[in-house]
């Protein structure tokens, strides 16, 4: 039901349960007989040539329809590209009303359940199905507590809130993951989750950790695929695989692994890190010290780095992924001079030193930034994102530069309170994602040189590059408009969240139309706004006050 309502989102829950009906049929047929010639094909294959074989298909769907005479994988691609993120045609789920709500979920629990997850994939075409599943059965337990409450309808709203949450974090990682992989390749996406699963669980060995990290990307590429049904099967055996080696992987996970195959999943994947072992020997001798380093590199030299990663990160817990592997990048690359020289080892004794540079470098980013919000404030931390950034990149609509301000601002918050230790990988995470939204349109709407530049050209620098970015120099202005200053009665009157984002909208564009303004200039244009408004503000006849100013 998920793959289907995931590929055909305009298609009834009824038109869709005779596609469900017609696969389930199929797979009983080849249960009893696998030979049987149907039963050769891929599960990709069986589930477009159902949907292909819908009869007017193109009435409904109009160009996706063509997908149908392309060969597989094409199909398939195609397929995905008509896939529309909370489409305007699909209202987000309706619960029935409070008083035969429960009286629904008991009488009919399949049928229900079924709408549910029907509506939520649907309108959701890229949720990974074991995440919908979990969503269900998130939804099951809160009628179950909510059904036996006086308040059902009260107690209801208060859960949705937390599923709802939950889902939008959710989906907002599964289409990260799947643009990263499919924008940086394989190589990429595997270090980067190497990386996460080495802090994750840094008391398995080497060996363990390779294991689930092949099996993990297929997963992922099967669900990025839009292969549900394999994603779903394959994710639960890995799950099965780890729970039942929790000794070697975690010991904070046998709550997850008690729990049904459909919720443990995602219980494992949100799970904290495991704590790291007290006895690991500093990595300076192994990889620095001895003398035999670059014979080890050359023998392997991917093999040599995917366990500098492994060692380094399960060291490093209160690192980002991106900073791991900028550290691995670095020494890569000091490795590759060193190594050509007739005393590799003294060449590469500062390593240390130069490693450290990244480190530096990303956390007084954090700091500076936390800094200025904790002492000026969500609004001036707004504002300074604001001018930053209109400045690297002018050419982005006003809207759009708010949205991404505001989306940078949330980070800071939630980031910021965190402890130390959390800060640094709460904050590039997070703001990776944010970049990765930014970069996806910049592929469709071409921003600049320098944008298409950071966006591109490495996985792991891409949040360092952006930070050093400088004005665009190869910007023209539009030329200056005095009705941008034609204010009105709403400076004063409009609520004081409207007048805010006014305020903002105005600091932007007065940028994109004089981006080499120094801080200095800004701030005197910024104090004479302030006192016009408090001086006409008290006025009867505001607007001519306002004009004359």
């Amino acid at each position: 039901m998920i793959t289907f309502a995931q590929y055909l989102q305009r298609c009834s829950y009824e038109g869709l349960s005779k596609l469900v009906k017609d696969v389930v049929d199929l797979a009983q047929k080849c249960v009893a007989n696998e030979d049987a010639p149907e039963c050769t094909k891929s599960l990709p294959s069986i589930f477009l040539d159902e949907i292909c074989q819908v009869e007017k298909l193109r009435d409904t769907y109009g160009a996706m329809a063509d997908c149908c005479s392309k060969a597989d994988p094409d199909r398939n691609e195609c397929f995905l590209s008509f896939k529309v993120p909370q489409p305007d045609f699909v209202q987000p789920y309706e619960r029935p009303a409070s008083d035969v709500i429960c009286k629904e979920y008991q009488d009919n629990r399949v049928s229900f359940l079924g709408h549910f997850i029907y509506t939520v994939a649907r309108r959701n075409p890229f949720l990974y199905s074991p995440t919908i599943l979990s969503l269900a059965a998130d939804y099951e337990h809160a009628l179950q507590s909510c059904c036996a409450e006086s308040d059902v309808g009260a107690c209801l709203d208060e859960k949705a809130i937390a599923i709802k949450e939950r889902a939008k974090k959710v989906d907002m990682k599964q289409q990260y993951s799947c643009g990263i992989l499919k924008k940086f390749g394989e190589r990429t996406f595997k270090a980067n989750m190497l990386a996460r699963m080495s802090q994750k669980y840094p008391k398995a060995p080497f060996s363990e950790i390779l294991k689930i990290l092949g099996d993990a990307k297929e997963i992922y590429k099967e669900c990025c695929d839009g292969d549900m049904l394999e994603c779903m099967d394959d994710r639960a055996e890995l799950m099965t695989y780890i729970c039942s080696k929790q000794d070697v992987f975690s010991s904070k996970i046998k709550e997850c692994c008690e729990r049904p195959v459909v919720e443990r999943s995602q219980c494992i994947i949100e799970s904290e890190f495991d704590d790291k072992p007290d006895d690991l020997p500093s990595l300076v001798e192994k990889y620095i010290q001895d003398k035999e380093v670059c014979k080890s590199y050359e023998a392997g030299h991917d093999e040599f780095l995917s366990e500098f990663v492994y060692e380094y990160s399960r060291r490093h817990p209160e690192f980002s992924t991106q900073l791991i592997l900028r550290i691995t990048k670095g020494y890569e690359t000091l490795l590759d001079k060193c190594c050509k020289t007739d005393n590799p080892a003294e060449c590469y004794g500062n390593a240390v030193e130069e490693l450290n540079k990244h480190v530096k470098e990303t956390q007084d980013v954090v700091k500076t930034n936390c800094e200025i919000l904790t002492t000026h404030g969500e609004a001036d931390f707004l504002k300074a994102l604001l001018i930053r950034y209109t400045k690297k990149m002018p050419q982005v609509s006003t809207d759009t530069l708010l949205e991404i301000g505001k989306k940078m601002t949330k980070v800071g918050t939630k980031c910021c309170q965190l402890p130390e230790d959390r800060r640094l990988s709460c904050s590039e995470g997070y703001l990776s994602i944010v970049i990765q939204d930014m970069c996806r349109r910049q592929e469709t709407t071409p921003i600049n040189d320098n944008v298409s530049h950071c966006c591109s050209d490495s996985y792991a620098y891409r949040r360092p590059c952006f930070t050093a970015m400088g004005i665009d120099t190869k910007y023209v202005p539009p030329p200056f408009n005095p009705d941008m200053f034609n204010f009105d009665e709403k400076l004063c009157t409009a609520p004081p969240a409207e007048q805010e984002i006014g305020q903002m909208k105005l600091l932007i564009n007065l940028i994109k139309r004089k981006p080499q303004m120094t801080e200095e200039q800004i701030k005197t244009i910024a104090d004479g706004f302030t006192a016009m408004v408090d001086k006409c503000c008290k006025q009867s006849d505001i607007e001519s006050c306002l004009g004359e100013e």
